[in-house]
Formats: C-alpha cells, structure tokens, sequence
C-alpha cells in the first residue's frame, strides 16, 4: 500500500512573545524579545534571573477552573495550543474521534507540581501529599489531558527525548498518520519548566546564561553568548493524511514531507563533535523528503545561545549544505522567546509553517558581535521576504537525540 502524504490543518502556539498562533507569529516578525526578569517564581538567590513566560491567556476558554486544578501548567499549555489548532483545523470529531490521535512531547512534564508537593511531603509529611500528584506531573497528561477535553480516541501518548520531544512527537505522528493508523493527529510538543528547581538545576550544570540584562542574555551565534535562557510555552499542530484534508476542504498549510532522526552516542549533555550526529538526522530527512540539500530555502535552528550547541550546529549546516550553506537564511526563534525544552521543536516547527505560509521568515536578534566560527546568514538584519519552497526545522537534544522535519509549500 503507497504510503499517505502528510498536511497541517491548524497550528496553535504560546510563547513568550504571544498567547497564541498569530500573536506568537507578529512577535517574531518584529523581531520582539520576549526574555524578562523571571516573575513566575522566586529567583532572588539563582544566578539566572531571566525567563521566556508566556502571557496571560485565557484558560478557561478550553479548561473550566476546577478541572484546571487538577492539572499541571505544561498541560495548560498543551490543551489551550491544542485547542487553537483544533478550531482552527475544523475537523468533524464527533464523527471521526475514533481515527482523530494525539502526540506531545514533553521533556519534564509537571515540574512545577512535583515540586510543591516534595515541599509539602518534606514539611508536612507522606499523608499531606496530594493524591493527584502523580497525574498532574508525569509527562503524557499533556496528550491524555488534550484528548480527554477534546475526544480524540486515536493513538495517544508522548514522547520523551529531551529538547528534541516536540519534534519528535510530531515526526512520529507524522508517521501514524503515513502508515494509515490515523487520518489526523494532534502533536507538538508543551513544557513549563520556569521553576526554582528546574533553573538551578540548568544553571548548576552551567547551561544557563549568567547574563541577567533581558536584552542580550539570549544571543545565538553572537560571540558573546554564555547559555540559553530557559523559556516556557506549547506549539502544537494538526497533521492530517492530504486527501482526507482535501475531501473535507480544509484550508492547508503546509505539506510534511520529512522526519529524520539520529544519535549522537557521544556525551549526556555536549553535542557530538563537528554537529555530525545533527548532520545525519538532517542528511536522512532530505533523502526520506527526495529532494537535495540546495532545494532548501530556509532552516530554523536549534539555536540555544550555548557556546557548543551553536558552534557545532553550524559545522552541521556546512556538512550537510556544503557551499550552500553561506547563502541559506537560518534563523533561531530562541533568541525571543528563550529555549523552551520539549516544546522548542513543536513551536519550532509551527513558526516553519507558518514560514511557508507567509513567505517570511523571523530574525535572529540579539547578535551584536557574529561569532567568527558562526559564520552563516542569521537573519540578523531583521524580517525577510522570502520564497519558502522548502523549509527544515531541527531539534537537538540532551542525551544525544536529533530531530530534523522538513516541510513544503502545499501545491494543490
């Protein structure tokens, strides 16, 4: 049996610049910073002081108050991102939810609830700890909250590889959907790590920016860079087999036409070197997409603002796109709205979309003083005008995972 071709029908996003798909999007056409002095919690005595938060959004649109109790915010996020792409797609779920799915990655899960509820275990002792506890914090309740609101009984869970969960949730679905398990799939990727725990953690291991001035603490490529700024946020699409999506006459936003993964089998945290574990992830979705590497016309970089991530991604770029790679824009959404863990690749891959749809790409802001070993065209100037024929999103994670997703312009 051939295999389906894979569109997108809806796309949902919050992020530090907007709550929501096309407030998210204007932000980063403005090239607007999104880093601001951490408020969700008390960081008064960690040496990062300086987060991406999402804005204030409007919960109870999807969530009634008492049910939003009962959940972590990274699954607030999911939900909420989810439900913006499901309006947006129009899909008939009370007449297909059977064959409708649900995929988010997530690289933590709930956090924020783990740990109030260790402060309360350690000071108020094992019979005060909630009994929701663990259905609040374990990773997939952003996919079984999500179908669970919206009846999605197709294949569900999530996946879980770090910085690359988003990406590799909607690679995975995208494959759900090819080999015919499902005719739509919700998938992306959702994290809400802007906590005491998670940001001393991050900066203890000295992968956080010690830079404190919201304005130039997250510079990818910049010579200057110390880290990322840790970030919170949800994108999250709805894929959809390309002739289901055609007989219902859904407006399409792109085609999916790749996923390639890797590993790096080199080091917990650092990436392999020279970026060859990023190359071969990028090198197998350009052959599984049948198109070469000079047909890309824009990339979105994994781009945190580390000193090793952005030196070695750069060296995978020139591997994988030879001469080539000096003339293709690449740009990092990071450098607004800080590195949202394992929903990066899913906001990521949104923006990408929406690339396409728009014809524009977002700038890398923040570069000041280019870092000669990152020598490609960053789209520093600000917003482009750009034909996006083909377009790939890349994900890299801790523990040596790699995630490439190319995208295409929908032809009709």
């Amino acid at each position: 049996m051939d295999e389906r071709r894979v569109v997108v029908t809806g796309i949902g996003i919050l992020s530090a610049v907007g709550a929501g798909r096309e407030a998210t999007w204007a932000g980063l056409l403005a090239g607007q910073n999104g880093i601001v002095p951490t408020t969700h919690v008390d960081v008064s005595d960690l040496t990062s002081q300086v987060a991406g938060q999402v804005p204030e959004f409007d919960l109870a649109q999807y969530i009634d108050r008492k049910e939003a109790r009962r959940m972590d915010r990274f699954t607030h996020l999911a939900v909420t991102a989810a439900g913006e792409a499901l309006d947006q797609a129009g899909l008939d779920i009370a007449a297909e939810g059977d064959q409708i799915g649900c995929m988010i990655g997530s690289g933590i899960g709930g956090i924020g609830t783990l740990e109030q509820e260790f402060d309360v275990f350690f000071h108020k002792g094992p019979n005060r700890v909630s009994p929701l506890l663990v259905p609040m914090f374990i990773p997939d309740m952003a996919a079984g909250q999500t179908s669970i609101r919206f009846g999605l009984r197709g294949p569900n869970y999530n996946t879980v590889s770090a910085c690359a969960s988003g990406a590799d949730a909607l690679g995975t679905a995208y494959e759900v959907i090819r080999r015919g398990d499902a005719v739509a799939m919700v998938a992306g990727g959702s994290e809400a790590c802007v906590t005491r725990m998670s940001i001393a953690a991050f900066a203890n291991s000295r992968a956080l920016s010690r830079n404190n001035d919201p304005e130039t603490a997250s510079r990818p490529f910049d010579v200057d860079r110390d880290g990322f700024v840790i970030g919170e946020g949800a994108g999250i699409m709805v894929l959809e087999d390309r002739e289901h999506a055609e007989a219902r006459g859904a407006e399409i936003y792109a085609e999916v036409l790749a996923y390639g993964q890797s590993a790096d089998a080199f080091h917990v945290t650092a990436p392999a070197e020279n970026g060859e574990g990023a190359a071969r992830a990028m090198n197998l979705a350009l052959k599984r997409a049948g198109i070469a590497a000079s047909d890309v016309d824009y990339v979105n970089a994994h781009g945190t603002s580390t000193p090793l991530n952005d030196k070695f991604e750069t060296m995978s770029l020139k591997t994988v796109f030879g001469e080539a790679a000096h003339s293709i824009p690449v740009s990092s959404s990071k450098s607004m709205i800080g590195h949202t863990l394992g929903a990066a690749g899913g906001i990521e891959s949104a923006v990408t979309v929406l690339s396409i749809r728009d014809q524009k790409i977002h700038p890398t802001i923040h570069i000041v003083n280019q870092d000669p070993e990152c020598d490609l065209d960053f789209v520093a100037e600000g917003p482009r005008d750009l034909e996006v024929r083909y377009a790939m999103s890349n994900s890299l994670g801790f523990g040596g995972h790699n995630a490439s997703l190319i995208f295409g312009r929908y032809e009709g």
